[in-house]
């Protein structure tokens, strides 16, 4: 699944035109990054006692996936973001809606998914780092 991913996202890069460096999207995947996989960690207690964090969350992340939405040229980190996002699939969104219906998470599953997530939210980070910076273009 991991492999699959990177090479979607390589595929998608190498085939796009993609929008300018924007320092705000930079940062906030920084910290969405960090909120999300400090709020995995909890997922060995019960759901309901962190239900409104999620839901912060969860409001936080569709900001953003707002923002990035609506940026011209901006498709890929746009799709990154509904792929992080998605509750059927096997990220943030996908952990999130898991962790309901389950009411608590394993440890082992725990770990290994906030590696996923932390992964892809890395390879956010990195598209946005690896645009064209504002700077580059007038030397």
């Amino acid at each position: 699944m991991k492999l699959k991913l990177l090479g979607f996202f390589a595929f998608v890069s190498a085939c796009s035109t993609i929008a300018r460096f924007d320092q705000y999207s930079y940062s906030q995947s920084v910290s969405l990054k960090v909120d999300a996989l400090n709020l995995m960690q909890t997922a060995t207690g019960p759901f309901a006692s962190y239900e409104k964090a999620v839901n912060d969350l969860n409001v936080t992340m569709s900001k953003v996936y707002e923002y990035e939405r609506n940026r011209p040229q901006n498709e890929i980190s746009s799709k990154m973001w509904e792929l992080m996002r998605d509750t059927s699939g096997h990220l943030y969104g996908g952990f999130i809606n898991r962790w309901q219906k389950e009411k608590v998470l394993d440890k082992a599953f725990i770990h290994e998914s906030t590696k996923l997530v932390g992964e892809a939210f890395d390879q956010i980070a990195q598209l946005e780092s690896g645009k064209i910076k504002p700077s580059q273009i007038n030397n």
